[in-house]
């Protein structure tokens, strides 16, 4: 068994320590998600948490960790009776990201629930993290029917496993922790909801403190043990705190002064729901036990938004999370006066609430911009539409902001595909309606009961039958093959050359492309960004989850230069190719936005063909977006999209109903 990283010994970061401990004062906080790039110590901090949680006592034997004091009265393991118990160290179970449904909830032997009638049952993860953490690295990627079952167990505080009418139930009462990186994608808001606090963590500039980080990290790796010795008094004297803070707690006041303030600054973010209050009173009752205090001040109110707001203020889904300080100060300070105002003492105007210290220590980073998009301070979309007109060959302009998104109709890849759970197009998967059965390839997770039924039947009597049970053997199972909606690869290859300069076309397209990643991010798929211009196509961004990452790219491209169109289909190709070999289930949807044209080199546009015929010959679904405009019309993006056996929609028509089976019309002419 390794030794885990000290706690005490993790260099800054005091938000993200802050956010742990208090939790692990008061877990009904409801737990931490922490946000940042890589290597800044996520996994390292919550791993090491709990080393500083105080031990649990349990029921001796007991597989679902009941409480001795307390028992589960419907625990599978049960009826338990009252008695001391036993003493052991909290658990943090880690759910892998790839983790399947019966690790997560448990394993139930429906062959022996048919043929006996018994329930044996095989606890998951979820028993295990009851009454400890339950720790999700790269929550993020969290395939949707995990994240759902998490959801209902973290809703109902127990976990059900029900097949065929056999149902296990057990309580499953945990700290829920996560870490991500932002760039690999976001997360379902209803699963953002249920994180208590929110930290975003990153890697400190200063390189005094980077020295020190590295020191200690070559000393933890040349001897752990020692390493965790030396630390050891630190470790004891924060586990002796929270001891304490735990003690305090029942204690702490929770006056209607600092009740009002929460509501006040809960209703100026416009959070949805009351859960905000809830966690935010929650948290400034155990910033007040932390600091000893029996009493919660209004600098514990003002932490406490800082820590369980950020993720739950309303914003557009490309927008960074975080908290306007400014804002969140001159709402307490506005509570504040008007305290004063309704108090007798109307003497002193000055507030004494509010913490003023403009940005202290241990809150996460604020947004750069209230608006989405950060607030692109180039020239405005008019400007420049009476000007001299860029030639192709022009050189680079300033980048212009999209115009305002809208909302579309779904594409979809036609036919049936086997991908990662998502919601654009048809697939083979776990969850959905069932359509048939087959043999199960491997453990059985969705008995389809009629055909094992049918397929047990006429053996009983060879069995030699004797009773009402019916006698099931492994050959008889079935399983049940079910169609719900996989997410795609949706890959924008996007014209970014002078022809396309023109300032107010340019924001067109550039909302027309936000719009189609707002429809990607809703339906979980994953996106690309391959863009070309001058004399050469570059990927602007690799296959990603991360929806808002190519937003900021998109915002941020810049137009000018000749048009080489086939560098573009050939670089998506390209892409396209490795990604296959990345993920061979994943189906992939290319939406070209053009005006057609094609410039630089010999011959560009019988070039162009040649690159859109190798596309159409790998089957791969395809959308060309015609950004053409004006009285006269070549109709060179129609001409693209037949050779790429694809369908040709305007930017018009992108809003249009039309545009629903324009993929499907694809694949069925190219049948």
């Amino acid at each position: 068994m390794t030794t885990p990283f000290p706690f005490t010994a993790v260099v800054g970061q005091d938000d993200l320590r802050l956010a742990l401990l208090l939790n692990a004062v008061s877990p009904a906080v409801g737990g931490v998600l922490v946000r940042g790039e890589k290597g800044t110590a996520k996994s390292t901090a919550v791993r090491a948490l709990s080393a500083l949680l105080p031990e649990v006592a349990v029921v001796p034997g007991c597989r679902f960790s009941c409480d001795p004091a307390a028992p589960d009265p419907a625990c599978p393991d049960g009826p338990h009776e009252t008695g001391p118990g036993t003493q052991r160290p909290a658990r943090m179970v880690e759910l892998p990201v790839g983790a399947s449904e019966d690790r997560l909830v448990g394993a139930l032997d429906i062959e022996r629930a048919l043929a006996e009638g018994v329930k044996a049952f095989e606890p998951g993860l979820l028993a295990d993290a009851h009454r400890g953490i339950l720790y999700v690295d790269e929550v993020n990627l969290l395939h949707d029917h995990l994240v759902d079952l998490l959801l209902d167990a973290a809703a109902m505080g127990a976990s059900y496993v029900e097949r065929e009418g056999v149902s296990v139930r057990h309580a499953a009462r945990f700290l829920l922790v996560g870490t991500m990186n932002p760039e690999e994608g976001e997360l379902r808001p209803q699963l953002l909801d249920r994180f208590g606090l929110t930290v975003e963590v990153a890697a400190s500039r200063e390189p005094d403190q980077r020295v020190e980080v590295v020191r200690r990290r070559l000393a933890y790796d040349d001897d752990p043990a020692g390493f965790t010795e030396r630390w050891a008094d630190e470790e004891s004297s924060v586990r002796a705190q929270v001891i304490a803070a735990r003690a305090l707690l029942p204690s702490v006041r929770l006056g209607d002064g600092a009740l009002r303030q929460i509501a006040a600054t809960c209703a100026a973010f416009e959070v949805d729901g009351m859960r905000a209050d809830i966690v935010m009173a929650r948290t400034a009752t155990a910033l007040a036990a932390w600091a000893g205090r029996t009493d919660v001040l209004a600098e514990d109110v003002r932490r406490a938004a800082l820590l369980a707001l950020p993720h739950r203020r309303r914003r557009n889904p490309f927008d960074a999370p975080g908290l306007d300080e400014n804002k969140l100060d001159d709402t307490l300070e506005e509570f504040a006066e008007q305290e004063q105002e309704q108090s007798p003492e109307d003497d002193d105007p000055g507030p004494d609430g509010p913490d003023d210290s403009g940005g202290g220590g241990g809150q996460p980073p604020a947004s750069d911009s209230d608006g989405p998009q950060g607030g692109d301070t180039g020239a405005q979309p008019e400007a420049g539409e009476g000007g001299q007109p860029q030639p192709s060959g022009s050189g680079e302009q300033q980048p212009v902001r999209a115009s305002e998104p809208f909302r579309t109709k779904a594409l979809s890849v036609p036919g049936i595909g086997e991908g990662a759970a998502g919601r654009r197009s048809r697939a083979r998967t776990e969850h959905g309606r069932t359509t048939g059965s087959r043999r199960p390839q491997g453990a059985l997770t969705k008995l389809h009961l009629a055909a094992t039924v049918q397929a047990a039947a006429p053996h009983q009597l060879a069995r030699g039958r004797a009773g009402r049970g019916l006698v099931v053997r492994r050959d008889d199972l079935r399983q049940a093959t079910r169609e719900g909606r996989e997410g795609n690869l949706v890959l924008f290859v996007v014209d970014a050359s002078g022809s396309m300069a023109a300032r107010q076309r340019m924001s067109a397209v550039k909302g027309a492309v936000l719009s189609l990643l707002l429809d990607a991010y809703q339906r979980r798929d994953k996106v690309g960004l391959v863009t070309f211009r001058g004399s050469s196509a570059d990927v602007a961004l690799p296959p990603t989850s991360s929806v808002d990452a190519a937003a900021v790219r998109l915002e941020s491209l810049p137009t000018g230069g000749r048009t080489p169109l086939a560098a573009g289909l050939l670089k998506a190709r390209d892409v396209l190719r490795v990604e296959r070999l990345r993920d061979p289930a994943r189906r992939a949807l290319v939406v070209v936005v053009t005006d057609g044209r094609a410039t630089g080199g010999p011959e560009p546009v019988a070039l162009a063909g040649r690159a859109a015929r190798l596309f159409a010959a790998d089957g791969v679904a395809s959308v060309v977006v015609d950004c053409e405009s004006g009285p006269v019309r070549l109709g060179l993006a129609r001409q693209l999209a037949g050779e790429l056996d694809g369908t040709a929609v305007t930017l018009d028509e992108l809003r249009a109903d039309s545009i629903a089976g324009l993929v499907k019309d694809v694949q069925r002419r190219a049948a």
